[in-house]
């Protein structure tokens, strides 16, 4: 079941421009940096109430968020929601017929397990499952 928006992803092409934009905007910094080299991103999360924001960067031409960056304008590139056990909402969504751009969830970042939804079976949005590692 998915239990809140844990949180909505945006691509950036300059990091640093964009970290800088958010905690003018936000009010506040950000509470982490981290960088995912299985992914080829580098990260930044900011905490909004009981949701966050999490700016993405490609860090070479072959990550999916630089090939995104080259299609799309910077912007929302996901939305995320919070799961107690994300291979049985895996399981749930593909009985219902949802592509999975993953058959089993990986490790993400900000210390979670994850896993992509096709936006060709959901409206258009991409939609990350993630569920905390304990």
């Amino acid at each position: 079941m998915l239990t809140n928006l844990e949180h909505l992803g945006l691509a950036v092409k300059d990091l640093e421009a964009a970290t800088a934009l958010y905690t003018t905007l936000l009010g506040q910094a950000p509470y982490k940096r981290e960088h995912v080299a299985s992914e080829a991103v580098d990260t930044v999360f900011f905490q909004v109430g009981g949701s966050k924001i999490e700016l993405l960067a490609g860090t070479s031409p072959e990550s999916a968020i630089t090939r995104y960056l080259d299609k799309k304008p910077e912007g929302i590139h996901h939305v995320a929601f919070e799961v107690d056990d994300i291979r049985a909402e895996m399981a749930r969504l593909r009985a219902e017929g949802f592509v999975l751009l993953n058959e089993e969830p990986k490790p993400g970042a900000d210390n979670k397990l994850v896993c992509f939804v096709h936006p060709k079976s959901a409206g258009g949005v991409l939609v990350e499952l993630c569920q905390s590692i304990q």
